[in-house]
């Protein structure tokens, strides 16, 4: 680690977009895991003055889940007070639950320049659709890009057919990634999905070369193969905005 920070550190920090560094919540070590980190930054100043910075404190699931608000502000305002002037984005997170995923999301979502325009869009695209919500993942990984509406979105009656589960992305993730898998095992390779049930309807399908776009439709008016026609008919701008094609 010394060795990185000194001999290597001109070409470790040049032109870094994004530091992501991760401490372990319960640490026995935080005064040199904190020397480190200052560390970083010192780095990130001289060669990267524009950098984000995200501080994942991890390993939350050993805390008892009556305590982790507690711990993770204080966490906080400890890791706030050592980066100094540096604006810094915490999240505490587990491999256990949906916190890893969310922190992942957010910081893929900074790494795209061009995100409002195109989550302006998806709204479009959603509203061309009638559908209740268009989100756009990461073909591999399937983190959320951008979507047609706010994540924090929740309709007011849970017991709406129109409600909102806060968690939605992290699930829907998890169950196209186990489908994939399931896939894989198959020896079947994944392109689309539609689902056709009693509340809603689901079309999942490639946007482009990296990014597969998902619309859900409450109207039960609304076929399948419009959706598609649509996601067809969008494809073409969807690509120029993100500088890439299904077409290599």
């Amino acid at each position: 680690m010394d060795s990185y920070l000194s001999a290597q550190r001109a070409t470790i920090f040049s032109h870094v977009g994004v530091m992501i560094y991760v401490f372990d919540v319960e640490s026995r070590e935080m005064t040199k895991d904190l020397e480190y980190y200052r560390d970083c930054l010192l780095g990130l100043s001289q060669f990267s003055k524009d950098a984000t910075v995200f501080l994942l404190v991890h390993k939350m699931d050993l805390i008892r889940e009556s305590e982790r608000s507690s711990v993770l502000h204080r966490k906080t305002a400890e890791l706030e007070k050592a980066s100094g002037d540096v604006t810094v984005k915490v999240h505490g997170t587990s491999i256990y639950d949906e916190t890893l995923y969310k922190a992942w999301s957010s910081i893929v979502n900074t790494l795209v320049p061009n995100v409002r325009s195109l989550s302006k869009h998806l709204r479009i695209f959603a509203e061309a659709c009638n559908a209740t919500e268009v989100i756009l993942f990461e073909r591999t990984t399937f983190l959320v890009i951008a979507t047609s509406s706010d994540p924090s979105d929740q309709a007011v009656d849970p017991l709406t057919a129109h409600a909102l589960d806060t968690k939605r992305y992290e699930r829907t993730s998890e169950l196209i990634k186990t489908f994939k898998q399931s896939c894989s095992r198959l020896r079947e390779e994944f392109h689309s999905l539609e689902m056709e049930l009693e509340d809603f309807t689901a079309v999942l399908d490639e946007m482009t070369k990296n990014t597969y776009i998902l619309a859900v439709v409450h109207d039960p008016a609304i076929e399948t193969a419009a959706i598609r026609m649509n996601i067809r008919i969008a494809r073409r701008k969807f690509e120029e905005l993100q500088g890439d094609s299904l077409v290599s």
